[in-house]
């Protein structure tokens, strides 16, 4: 073995103390370099090509500089302003324009004011003065989802061309409007540049739910949130002949930019559902057309991965804005831009469409209003539950889509759909028809007992009139008893849900002071059945306000039920035969030892006759 001398070894361990830093800062800048692409990665929303665009209406948008550009104009067309600069700016016009007014409809679980601008060319400010005025009463409510905040901005532009700007000065000649520029105002404090992942901007929104993460356009039957309870005594006190609300839409790639939607005309307000269909349609067609924008009916594809199977619809339910109007008789509509379109094109779109239905809406007040009434009126002799869509194949549409491919994705395993940015025509199936799926008759009134308070109380802000009896009072009344109840596995917006088959039987229910007799009349009649019918989808059972109702309370011991069910299968061959085939026909059953006793104690007087029994009675005629 050789044997480095002691000067060589020297000059090479020099050398490679020389090397170690460099080598560990290319290390360090490696890892650094990976570090900030992976971060970069992390927080870089990669969106499918915009389409091109350029509307006219980017003619409705004021210069950066002029002394009456919106926050949204200040700021280059791709920012939306936070709640406190939304109502400075919303403050300075109402203070430089008579016919504005400035209110409050409520405060949020967190404190803040839930702001309404009130406009009246003639100034008259009262929900008296609006009636009295003949006009119809527009409501417009944006940012129930804080981050869709495309009408906030429209509707600041507009209030100001109808008034310091005098450009729209006309509209309010012939309408009264109420604008709530930011509905979840909790929500929309949750700004960041991370909200929204498939959203074209703005840079920066709110959050999708309230502060006690409640989705607001899914609590309009069950009202548990501060912010619902004071739209809805708002709609009391304001009985507006039209309710907008604002959104944003995403799910897939398609040509169209503005969408809407509102129930079908087999639902409850049929004539309303006409009236836009017949009056209001065509024109904001024909208008947003010819400001540069795509419309059709609200979109949502059966399979988002695969647009050729065609459209899917479904009935507006109570929970939503639209469903909610529906049940109520008050025209409401769906407003949804499509959020891979550039903010700018969203918000002139949308102040597009609210111009065109405030022209429509102000010229032909006396039909709109005439069908609200014939809603209103009283029609079919049964009420419908549930909804269902058709089972007939619907016709091939031309619908106006974006090229794209699939590929197989190494990232989720499955198929994967890539959107090419390239307009496309497709013949595709359309919407289903919504059909009737589930009646009951009407009753006289509903009986609802004083201990389920929850649903009295919610039943009250709806506006629901009803009369509290002072002395108790026996009723012959129609009660359901609820069978194979089951709850959904997981909770929903606070809730665990319920299902199970209401089986009616007739009673003399003794009903205590303090209880309360909801009787079945205009307008209110479709509302209150939605509400207390056990089987209609969102009523206040089916939403888990009467869980106590479905737990057992009482039991029995197996030394007691034993020798009972002996002496029982003897004395009553019937049961007994009954006994033999429910052991034949259920293998759980068969299997389970308490189940079975539990069968024999609920064919005795012994069981609790109050099981299961929805404690709400119908007064039938």
């Amino acid at each position: 073995m050789k044997f480095l001398c002691w000067s060589t070894l020297q000059t090479v361990l020099r050398c490679f103390y020389r090397m170690v830093p460099l080598i560990s800062a290319a290390n360090v800048g490696f890892m650094l370099s990976s570090s900030l692409f992976a971060e970069s990665a992390r927080q870089t929303a990669i969106l499918p090509p915009a389409l091109s665009w350029n509307g006219k209406s980017k003619s409705l948008l004021l210069p950066a500089t002029d002394a009456w550009a919106t926050p949204f104009e200040q700021s280059g067309l791709n920012r939306t302003p936070r709640y406190a600069e939304t109502v400075t700016w919303l403050r300075k016009l109402v203070e430089a324009a008579p016919e504005l007014r400035m209110t409050s409809i409520g405060k949020t679980p967190e404190g803040r004011e839930i702001v309404m601008i009130l406009a009246s060319a003639d100034k008259q400010f009262t929900p008296e003065d609006f009636a009295a005025s003949g006009k119809p009463t527009v409501l417009i409510q944006a940012c129930i989802h804080p981050g869709e905040s495309d009408g906030k901005d429209a509707g600041m532009m507009l209030l100001r061309d109808m008034t310091v700007k005098g450009s729209k000065h006309d509209l309010l000649k012939q309408v009264n409007i109420l604008f709530i520029p930011i509905y979840n105002v909790d929500g929309h404090e949750r700004f960041s540049k991370f909200n929204r992942i498939n959203q074209r901007g703005p840079e920066e929104t709110g959050w999708r739910t309230n502060s006690r993460n409640l989705n607001l356009n899914r609590d309009y039957a069950k009202l548990d949130a501060p912010e619902t309870r004071s739209m809805v005594q708002t709609i009391n006190k304001w009985n507006p002949d039209l309710y907008f609300d604002l959104h944003v839409t995403d799910g897939a790639d398609y040509q169209y930019d503005i969408t809407w939607g509102f129930t079908s005309p087999v639902q409850y307000s049929p004539s309303i559902t006409t009236w836009f269909e017949q009056k209001l349609e065509p024109i904001l067609t024909h208008d947003l057309k010819s400001m540069g924008h795509l419309t059709t009916r609200y979109i949502n594809f059966i399979d988002n991965l695969d647009p050729t199977k065609g459209l899917e619809e479904g009935p507006h339910l109570l929970r939503f804005s639209t469903g909610y109007g529906d049940v109520r008789h008050i025209p409401a509509i769906l407003v949804e831009t499509h959020s891979l379109k550039p903010y700018v094109q969203r918000v002139t779109g949308t102040y597009t469409l609210l111009e065109g239905t405030l022209r429509v809406v102000g010229k032909d007040a006396v039909t709109l209003k005439q069908a609200i009434v014939e809603d209103r009126e009283e029609k079919d002799n049964q009420f419908v539950a549930t909804w269902a869509t058709s089972d007939q194949k619907p016709a091939l549409i031309h619908f106006l889509g974006v090229e794209y491919k699939h590929t197989q994705s190494a990232i989720s395993g499955g198929p994967k759909i890539e959107w090419l940015g390239k307009p496309v025509v497709m013949d595709i199936p359309g919407q289903p028809a919504v059909v009737p799926q589930a009646k009951v008759s009407w009753p006289k009134a509903y009986w609802i007992p004083p201990q389920w308070t929850d649903v009295i109380d919610r039943l009250r802000v709806h506006g629901i009139p009803m009369e509290t009896i002072q002395e108790p009072k026996e009723v012959v009344v129609e009660m359901y008893r609820i069978q194979d109840p089951k709850l959904s596995d997981q909770p929903f917006e606070g809730h665990v849900n319920v299902t199970g088959t209401p089986v009616p039987e007739r009673r003399a229910e003794k009903f205590p002071a303090g209880s309360v007799r909801v009787q079945v009349q205009p307008p209110f009649k479709d509302l209150i059945c939605a509400l207390l019918e056990p089987a209609s989808e969102d009523s206040f059972f089916r939403w888990g306000f009467f869980l106590e109702i479905i737990q057992p309370t009482e039991y029995v011991e197996a030394y007691v039920m034993e020798p009972m069910a002996e002496k029982m299968l003897v004395e009553d061959p019937k049961l007994a035969q009954e006994f033999e085939n429910k052991l034949k026909s259920d293998d759980k059953f068969r299997n389970d030892p308490k189940e079975r006793l539990q069968w024999f104690y609920q064919r005795t007087p012994f069981y609790d006759d109050r099981a299961r029994l929805y404690p709400v009675g119908r007064e039938l005629n």
